[in-house]
């Protein structure tokens, strides 16, 4: 059985006056299911979108449009538009991913020998004992079991 689908909700609006107006779309929500589940959830979103522009409007008018809605509210001096679309949703990079298969690890092999025992640690007499020149003819670290 192949999972639902993930709808996005787009919704584009006109923001900005003059020479800086531009359009602008968010995402605003993702609906799991069918397509017309999807298209519901957007209409009930598109007949509660009140939009910043224009902040008096003499008249609104809401229209279905394929995949979505068109909200036209007319101010003053100028008609605003906002575009409700429903699209499925295919990739998103910010998605929390799949945990990767962890690879179960062999088993540690049997040790076939067994470590060699440290060397005896030298007396006091072989550690006094030293040669024609005074040297040492033992150093003083050999068979200290902390330096293993």
């Amino acid at each position: 059985m192949t999972a639902p689908a993930t709808w996005g909700l787009v919704v584009e609006t006109t923001v900005g006056s003059g020479e800086r107006k531009h359009t602008e779309a968010t995402v605003v929500a993702h609906v799991e299911g069918s397509r017309e589940e999807a298209l519901a959830e957007l209409e009930r979103r598109a007949r509660a979108y009140v939009p910043a522009h224009p902040f008096n409007h003499d008249r609104r008018r809401l229209l279905r449009d394929g995949d979505g809605f068109l909200l036209v509210v007319d101010g003053a001096w100028r008609s605003f538009l906002t575009r409700f679309t429903v699209a499925e949703l295919l990739e998103d990079s910010a998605a929390p991913r799949e945990p990767e298969p962890v690879a179960e690890e062999p088993p540690a092999p049997e040790p076939t020998e067994a470590a060699p025992p440290p060397p005896p640690r030298p007396t006091p007499e072989q550690l006094a004992e030293r040669d024609e020149d005074g040297v040492p003819v033992l150093p003083s670290w050999l068979g200290r079991p902390d330096l293993y």
